[in-house]
């Protein structure tokens, strides 16, 4: 490629934050752009846009006068709302999937019956549009069982219930919340890990493994969020078990893209979990995941930039090539989170480290002078040659914040052995 170009990023949190520095680090970039970006954005040289990330003409508009080379979305929502659809309509390039591929992560049920259809190995399931028809099965899986929303809840619309009244209470409240379809699955019992493919009709790379932690508080215990925290690489996977993963799942996943004429150019994330049985798929999203994209993008000595070009101009895939070292971080998330996370807390100026990168999320202000804005305010990383060092840093920075308005998680990768 000729000359330097500028990109588009959309979205605000802490995923597009990672993104949008990666690319920014690219000899081919000039500038990134992120719509709506945050305010912590412009320490890593990327440029916040005041458009709304749901405001697809307008994002269409800026990335016309700005010279845009290609669009990277970020956030699930608007690939179901079929934002690539209409970048393409106005003959713009936008990395994602399009609208009925995006179904994969926007329906649970569509996602299971792609599944079946393609020989994905997943829990045994069924989905209830009606709460009577729900309840008379609710026996059938075992308990715990795992109930989910069919659509797009923001990582927290799954609920293990331990026992029988537990679930029919969880059944009744997620029908009476105007859920339209719930989804019960057996709970399947082992080692969960996030598996990111770079997809390019038909062709696929394997982006760097991590492991993310979903409950809110330490021993998995809590309400799921978004995520508290991640690590790469994994150690405890062995490399027989990474290529059954590969054999098992990708490799039906993109064939079954293929027979089925999705148009895919994108990231699909594939939520694993490492049964006695092998491999089974917990859930498909159709992009990054949030906070793994944070660990994952730092171990990519391959550059962001090219790898997307290539799939938006369907060239052929260089090889990802991981950096050796290790990536962790920690997510710093308002008191309260996931429920009703407290708004405004000061957060003031962040001291700088050896070592320590912040990246943020949901912060107002300005970086010298931040307050919180919303849930996961941030993620403390650090890299370094191995993930008990790059531990000890993370956990040794955040010992010496001073925020009472404010929590995370003291295990992150204590499934590692740390």
């Amino acid at each position: 490629m000729a000359g330097q170009v500028n990109v588009l990023v959309v979205g605000e949190g802490g995923r597009e934050f990672a993104i949008a520095k990666k690319l920014q680090e690219s000899p081919h970039v000039k500038q990134v752009y992120c719509a709506p970006g945050n305010v912590g954005m412009p320490t890593v040289g990327v440029q916040p846009v005041a458009i709304a990330e749901t405001d697809f003409a307008g994002l269409i508009k800026f990335a016309k006068e700005h010279a845009v080379a290609w669009t990277f979305v970020g956030p699930e929502d608007c690939l179901v709302d079929g934002i690539v659809d209409d970048f393409a309509a106005a003959g713009l390039k936008a990395f994602g999937p399009d609208a009925r591929a995006a179904q994969l992560e926007g329906s649970k049920d569509y996602a299971l019956n792609f599944m079946n259809n393609y020989g994905v190995p997943t829990a045994r399931h069924a989905s209830y549009r009606d709460q009577t028809a729900a309840l008379a099965e609710i026996d059938q899986f075992g308990f715990p069982l795992v109930i989910k929303e069919n659509g797009l809840a923001g990582g927290k619309g799954v609920v293990i219930a331990p026992d029988r009244a537990t679930a029919v209470q969880t059944v009744k409240e997620m029908f009476a919340s105007g859920q339209a379809r719930l989804v019960l699955e057996e709970c399947l019992v082992g080692p969960e890990y996030s598996m990111f493919v770079l997809l390019s009709n038909g062709h696929y790379r394997i982006l760097p493994m991590a492991q993310d932690h979903k409950r809110a508080y330490d021993g998995d215990k809590g309400p799921n969020t978004g995520g508290m925290g991640a690590y790469s690489p994994l150690p405890q996977l062995s490399a027989a078990d990474r290529q059954a993963m590969v054999d098992r799942v990708v490799v039906p996943t993109v064939n079954g893209l293929v027979a089925g004429g999705y148009h895919y150019h994108g990231i699909l994330y594939i939520g694993l979990i490492m049964t006695a049985a092998g491999p089974k798929v917990i859930e498909y999203n159709v992009r990054l995941g949030d906070p793994e994209t944070q660990v994952i993008l730092p171990r990519m000595q391959t550059d962001l930039f090219e790898l997307v070009d290539r799939v938006l101009n369907d060239q052929p895939l260089p090889e990802v090539v991981e950096d050796p070292r290790a990536s962790f971080g920690v997510v710093l998330a308002a008191k309260g989170y996931p429920q009703k996370p407290v708004h405004g807390q000061e957060l003031g100026k962040l001291p700088l480290a050896p070592g320590i990168e912040l990246d943020y999320a949901n912060v107002a202000g300005r970086p010298d002078n931040l307050r919180g804005a919303g849930g996961r305010l941030l993620m403390v990383l650090a890299q370094a040659d191995s993930l008990a060092a790059a531990h000890d840093r993370v956990y040794s920075y955040l010992a010496g914040l001073q925020l009472p308005e404010c929590f995370y998680r003291t295990d992150i990768g204590a499934k590692a052995g740390l």
